[in-house]
């Protein structure tokens, strides 16, 4: 709004205020003109000395004002103004401490709104899981909010109305009152395939498992990718098809395969957009099983990107990725080693039955991944790297 800044010190009483900013990355141009243009001015050290408010006709220093903005999506900021801020990136609630804060905060909070006395209505830890997973898709608690108040009032309902209820909510229970479950939890489910292979991926409300699929078909050596991918990703198997025909001989492939048939990459759900740097090696694992016709271990789950020279780069969202790798019933994970301190972050009790493997290259990778993988041959460019045991 208008003067809504210099209005905000006037009723602080205040020349150097904390001022917050919410949801900056909602800001659009309406009726009063753009305030992204404005917000470069008040939040830019170097101009914001001499601040001119045109609405109030009036000049203020707010260089010893504080600014904090939040936004949900950064990308939605104009870049401009994007470069004027210091970014601290806050990540989402994983699963383990949505259900304590449901269990410990919201719970009571709701059950003492609703004038239901909490020995009336528990619910047990595997219970609370499967509201968060089922019914809910989100960073915060917003919604788990909701559907807490939601079984808050049913259980009013059934005090007032003299109702019989069991105290203690079951999964059918939970069914009823809510509704069909919204969202299919992720359980490993691939056994003795070729050409499929479980990735790992981050996105707004935590982490992901993602099958990647490959099979060869008749053709002419062309990459077909399907599953409304982004451009990152289709980089990263273009990369990776690439260093397979340059290392054919290594891989046990015959080079006449990549001139007699197709290979199409498939990442199911087409209807959900998918895009970033994790993919790379899984993408490469996926293919090389199917030019190969050697199956992928079970229950192993990986995230990295590769480069041409067959290096396995880190990425991000390790956190939530591998939490939800555990809760999809994965026991091995594979990473790149530079994100082993990723790992030491995350509670030691979050961790327990999972396997860790730390690769350097490529070659390590499929020696990990695929049964039957003559690792004699599978020797990588880097000297360094240690001799892998065969599978």
């Amino acid at each position: 709004m208008p003067g809504r800044i210099i209005q905000t010190i006037k009723r602080c009483g205040s020349s150097n205020p904390v001022i917050i900013l919410d949801e900056v990355d909602k800001v659009g141009i309406g009726t009063h003109g753009d305030p992204s243009s404005a917000l470069l001015e008040v939040l830019d050290p170097e101009q914001n000395t001499t601040f001119h408010d045109n609405y109030l006709d009036l000049e203020y220093d707010l260089s010893k004002v504080m600014f904090i903005a939040t936004a949900n999506n950064i990308n939605n900021i104009h870049p401009a103004l994007r470069d004027r801020m210091e970014m601290i990136s806050i990540p989402g609630y994983i699963l383990e401490e949505k259900i304590d804060i449901g269990m410990k905060h919201l719970l009571p909070k709701q059950l003492d709104a609703h004038g239901v006395p909490r020995e009336k209505l528990v619910l047990s830890r595997e219970i609370m899981e499967k509201i968060i997973s089922e019914y809910t898709r989100e960073s915060g608690v917003r919604m788990l909010d909701k559907n807490l108040a939601k079984l808050s009032r049913h259980r009013a309902k059934n005090i007032g109305f003299e109702e019989a209820y069991n105290v203690e909510l079951s999964a059918a229970d939970i069914e009823e009152i809510l509704g069909v479950p919204r969202f299919r939890r992720d359980i490993y489910d691939i056994q003795d395939m070729v050409g499929v292979v479980t990735g790992l991926a981050w996105t707004e409300v935590g982490g992901d498992i993602l099958y990647i699929e490959s099979i060869l078909t008749p053709g002419k050596g062309q990459l077909n990718l399907t599953g409304n991918l982004g451009q990152v990703m289709k980089e990263s198997a273009t990369i990776a098809l690439e260093w397979i025909k340059a290392y054919h001989e290594k891989l046990g492939i015959d080079s006449e395969k990549f001139e007699k048939y197709d290979i199409n990459v498939h990442v199911p759900e087409g209807a959900i957009p998918k895009d970033g740097p994790s993919a790379g090696i899984t993408m490469l694992t996926s293919m090389v099983s199917s030019f190969t016709g050697r199956k992928v271990r079970e229950r192993i789950a990986m995230t990295g990107e590769t480069t041409l020279r067959g290096r396995v780069m880190p990425v991000g969202g390790i956190k939530e990725k591998i939490l939800a790798a555990k809760r999809a019933g994965i026991e091995e994970i594979m990473l790149s080693e530079d994100n082993e301190k990723d790992i030491k972050e995350i509670k030691p009790e979050y961790l327990e039955g999972l396997t860790f493997h730390y690769v350097r290259t490529n070659d390590e990778v499929i020696a990990r991944t695929l049964v039957g993988t003559d690792c004699c041959r599978m020797t990588s460019a880097d000297s360094s790297s240690p001799t892998l045991p065969c599978i």
